[in-house]
């Protein structure tokens, strides 16, 4: 795993076509922004499943 600190208004690009921005930090919360292509799919972690194979749940990916 890569570990980055990164302050307000700071980006990280992944891929080249995906943007990371953190926007904003309250207490133990921040608020991140993503700029990525249409085909790109992004899912929360704790909608993933079973954390042991960390593919996602079957509702999810028929919902995407």
């Amino acid at each position: 795993m890569l570990v980055l600190t990164r302050k307000t208004d700071e980006t990280l690009v992944i891929r080249n076509d995906v943007r990371v921005k953190v926007l904003g930090v309250s207490g133990n919360q921040v608020k991140i922004g993503i700029d990525a292509p249409r085909d790109v799919r992004i899912l929360r972690d704790e909608l993933l499943g079973n954390d042991k194979t960390k593919e996602p749940a079957k509702e999810v990916l028929n919902k995407a």
